[in-house]
């Protein structure tokens, strides 16, 4: 199994024994005058990567996805968060201290970075998905900052279902530098999957879908697939078992005229 880098220790002076650190519990878990609320498709889409994101090498049980949640990730700022749209860390318990479900994603709690993080394009938010706002003075950091030189996610992907355009951003040296599709699709070779655009119908809505596919290049499907392919068979299954059903009836009926009885045969 593939090890993942541990989140690295800040490099700001150590606490003093009396600090005590919010944990998941203590911080906000949701801001409602923050701008850029989910709309519609931001709910479906990250729903079929969580459904479709089966990595071949980790149990499912070791493997967190956050969508759309809370991700604080400064132990100096504990109220700094980012909310990205979809993000999974690997070799982590799927529940906090294995017991309970998660607010939020809290970094010095958890000590392990996401491995693959998620924006689906806004307009209100394309320019700091991509990486062209600056850190303003005595603000936070942008999310590009964050993603790659705080918590140094190795792949960051940003889609847009305005244009169809999915980017590839893989952290290498310490940046990100973006990367080419293969075949449509990009591989994940820790994961062993790839990753890339899907034209089909999920909940009753035909479009261009991001999804995770095998690093073959194979669709892997979600529960409501997995029970339309079964019903299919089974629906081809009973039409041939009708067919050689009607077959033999006109079988017999032949051999009756003849005056043979198919039953003695």
């Amino acid at each position: 199994m593939t090890k993942f880098t541990r989140f690295p220790p800040q490099s700001d002076p150590p606490l003093s024994q009396g600090d005590t650190l919010p944990t998941m519990y203590d911080l906000p878990s949701e801001n409602p005058e923050e701008p850029g609320l989910p709309d519609e498709y931001h709910c479906y889409q990250p729903a079929l990567l969580r459904q479709t994101f089966k990595p071949s090498n980790y149990e499912e049980n070791q493997i967190f996805i956050g969508t759309d949640i809370n991700l604080y990730y400064d132990v100096r700022h504990v109220n700094w968060y980012k909310r990205p749209d979809w993000f999974a860390v690997m070799g982590i318990e799927r529940l906090y201290e294995n017991q309970d479900l998660r607010l939020s994603y809290v970094i010095w709690q958890e000590q392990v970075s996401p491995f693959i993080a998620v924006e689906l394009l806004s307009p209100g938010t394309e320019n700091e998905d991509l990486g062209r706002t600056v850190r303003q003075l005595g603000k936070p950091p942008t999310k590009w900052e964050v993603y790659e030189k705080i918590l140094k996610i190795p792949y960051y992907i940003v889609f847009s279902r305005y244009t169809n355009e999915l980017q590839i951003f893989q952290l290498m040296g310490g940046q990100y530098e973006r990367r080419q599709l293969i075949n449509g699709r990009f591989p994940l070779p820790e994961l062993g999957l790839s990753l890339g655009l899907w034209q089909g119908s999920y909940e009753n809505i035909n479009r261009l879908w991001l999804r995770w596919f095998t690093l073959e290049g194979e669709l892997i499907f979600n529960a409501l697939e997995l029970v339309e392919i079964a019903k299919q068979k089974t629906q081809l299954a009973e039409q041939k078992t009708q067919l050689a059903e009607q077959k033999a009836a006109r079988l017999a009926a032949k051999l009756r005229e003849l005056n043979i009885d198919p039953d003695n045969l």
